[in-house]
């Protein structure tokens, strides 16, 4: 069957991308609308975005015939921004952010997975003597920034325990060394961070752990199902016009995802950057260990992990319509699904 890209974009208009790209014949042809691709994330050195990295390390992309340009923010938040204002083509970010988007009459889908459990803890500083939700109001609390993915878990804990956001102040303390040094030098109470910021401190006795959100099992606890976490998303847009290259940092992501099922921690930590370790390989050998039940297998979004975020940021965000949010829109295994047909071993 040949589809045209006026097709493409009828299509698209009419039934979002989920229906677009289940057109047979769609994005098999091998040639790249794009070669040069760009993008933002926020803390590429946690362990949140590792497929990212080890797509990047092993040159998946490059065999895709990529020329793909990371940028790194200081969280998802701002890697969002980036690719909102069209200064990055794709956003390797949190895969709530998609309904946040579409809430503003914005429409991002989620076309291959990092993470399938947000890998986030939410600790109190050992100093803080926590007893209850309730005292952690009129605190700072140290996240990667404000609005990313790491606030979001606060705020919907706040919100369980008959808090608000507004109850407490964020602090922007970004995904490394800082966010470490933030904590133990009293600039805040308590943090929400990932592996190996949180393994750093857990390891140092720093920290209390309230929430955490590194296996399935904790994560529908915490949630109540499945959570899709760390991924790639980009604009409907982006998605209609640049099919065959959208299809090809699935590939890599994929790939990327298999081989981390595959690899040991040893393997893992000598081939990503030597400053992911933090002077500390053991440690960050251990956070992997913590946090690799979270990683996704397969780059497929879990079928019920949509309604499982949509129900989460209804929670607590204020004058949040839920009803109003087209979940079709927001997410597609399309991609993932061919990208496993073509490496069904990594």
């Amino acid at each position: 069957m040949s589809v045209t890209r006026r097709d493409l974009f009828k299509i698209a208009g009419a039934a979002g991308v989920g229906a677009m790209i289940s057109v047979p014949g769609f994005a098999r042809a091998a040639k790249l609308e794009k070669t040069s691709v760009h993008i933002a994330v926020g803390g590429k050195a946690l362990v949140y975005y590792l497929p990212l990295t080890i797509a990047e390390q092993l040159g998946y992309f490059k065999a895709e015939g990529l020329d793909a340009k990371i940028s790194d923010f200081a969280g998802g938040s701002k890697a969002l921004e980036a690719v909102v204002g069209g200064s990055a083509d794709v956003c390797s970010g949190a895969f709530e952010h998609t309904i946040l988007l579409q809430a503003k009459q914005q429409f991002f889908s989620t076309f291959v997975l990092q993470g399938r459990a947000p890998m986030m803890v939410f600790c109190a500083s050992k100093k803080m003597g926590y007893k209850s939700p309730a005292d952690f109001k009129g605190k700072k609390i140290g996240v990667t920034a404000p609005g990313s993915s790491t606030s979001m878990l606060v705020s919907f804990f706040l919100a369980k325990h008959g808090l608000k956001s507004s109850d407490v102040s964020f602090i922007g303390v970004g995904a490394g060394a800082g966010a470490i040094s933030a904590l133990r030098n009293g600039q805040i109470d308590a943090i929400c961070n990932v592996d190996p910021v949180i393994s750093t401190l857990e390891t140092s006795g720093d920290v209390e752990i309230i929430v955490d959100t590194r296996t399935i099992k904790d994560t529908k606890e915490v949630f109540g199902g499945n959570m899709p976490a760390g991924c790639l998303y980009a604009s409907l847009d982006f998605l209609a016009a640049n099919p065959n290259t959208a299809q090809a940092l699935s590939n890599a992501i994929v790939r990327a995802d298999k081989w981390i099922q595959k690899a040991s921690v040893d393997e893992i930590a000598k081939t990503v950057p030597a400053a992911y370790l933090l002077g500390q390989p053991d440690v960050y050998k251990a956070s992997l260990k913590k946090s690799m039940e979270g990683l996704s297998p397969d780059g497929l979004v879990p079928p019920d992990g949509p309604k499982t975020s949509l129900a989460a940021q209804a929670a607590y965000l204020p004058h949040f319509d839920a009803s109003k949010i087209d979940l079709s829109k927001i997410w597609t295994n399309a991609y993932a699904e061919r990208s496993n047909q073509k490496y069904p071993n990594g």
